[in-house]
């Protein structure tokens, strides 16, 4: 029963990825995950109270497996400033990413206090990762750095979700020269 239940669970959270990167929040409703899981409606209740309750499982489960992938791209890197390129590079990377697109789409979301605070908590861990590579450029103020370049890295990913009339690659490369210009600068 157990088993059955934590499968359940994971088809619930497959579709409400699947839900969210194709048609945003507005498209994350009980009747949707429940038709795209074969469940009755009153069947997703078992699982998850609220659409709110969705989304914050949906962080409490991806979020870390897209921060292990920018933080393995950036354990590659030799010096810091390569770990700030990579920083950059691996989140632009994993836009297309059914997880990524979940994480972005929840973020823009109204969501309820306790699910506002898990994505914050979730962001500032991956912002975290660089002010270590930044304070070893000599920067003088490495976790406000690390939050614009994070801004930085925002703005690409909604350059690129929006499906603008630049390559994605062109993008990138636009972010990455953009913040290691200005962590050097």
């Amino acid at each position: 029963m157990a088993e059955h239940r934590s499968m359940q669970r994971a088809a619930l959270l497959d579709a409400a990825r699947a839900l969210l990167s194709e048609g945003g929040t507005e498209a994350l409703t009980f009747p949707a995950l429940a038709e795209r899981t074969g469940l009755a409606r009153s069947s997703v209740y078992e699982y998850f109270r609220s659409r709110a309750a969705v989304v914050e499982e949906l962080c409490e489960v991806d979020f870390p497996l897209w921060a292990a992938e920018v933080a393995a791209a950036m354990e590659l890197a030799g010096t810091p400033e390569g770990r700030v390129e990579a920083y950059v590079r691996r989140q632009l990377a994993l836009v297309g990413d059914r997880r990524h697109r979940a994480v972005v789409a929840i973020s823009a979301s109204e969501l309820d206090a306790g699910a506002r605070e898990k994505i914050r908590a979730a962001h500032g861990e991956l912002v975290a990762m660089i002010v270590e590579a930044l304070g070893e450029l000599g920067h003088e103020q490495p976790r406000l750095a690390a939050m614009l370049v994070q801004g930085v890295v925002d703005a690409a990913v909604r350059r690129i979700e929006l499906g603008a009339a630049e390559d994605p690659a062109a993008v990138t490369d636009a972010a990455v020269a953009m913040v290691l210009r200005g962590v050097h600068g």
